[in-house]
């Protein structure tokens, strides 16, 4: 349902008086979205659900106790991922599908298969 004049001029107004009184925190707000803060959390459960892992591999043969803190660290780390997942949506998904394909990991497996082609056409 769209706003009508008098909300959609109250409300630009609102942004002016915010602009006005805080502009960092103002400029901060138009930076972050949802994506990027369920992203950034989505990155760091990952990192404690590997950290979960090692501690679990490293330690349940000597301690079972700390072996089991480390699946405790996986699972909390299991339900923020899925949390956040959730909270991201479908949208978020494919956004993050579009930026990795963009640049950064899509191009970086992309040259090293071309390098590991090359690499065996050599030796041939």
């Amino acid at each position: 349902m769209p706003l009508s004049e008098h909300e959609q001029r109250v409300l630009e107004e609102l942004e002016r008086a915010l602009y006005k009184q805080d502009p960092a925190f103002a400029d901060r707000v138009r930076r972050e979205n949802m994506y990027r803060y369920a992203g950034r959390y989505l990155k760091w459960s990952v990192v404690g659900f590997v950290v979960g892992l090692v501690v679990m591999i490293a330690f349940f043969t000597r301690s079972v106790a700390v072996g089991f803190f480390g699946v405790l660290i996986m699972f909390a780390s299991l339900v923020t991922f899925w949390t956040n997942l959730q909270r991201m949506g479908k949208a978020g998904l494919e956004d993050i599908g579009k930026s990795l394909h963009a640049g950064g990991i899509g191009n970086a497996l992309h040259d090293s298969g071309n390098w590991l082609r090359d690499r065996f056409r050599r030796n041939r």
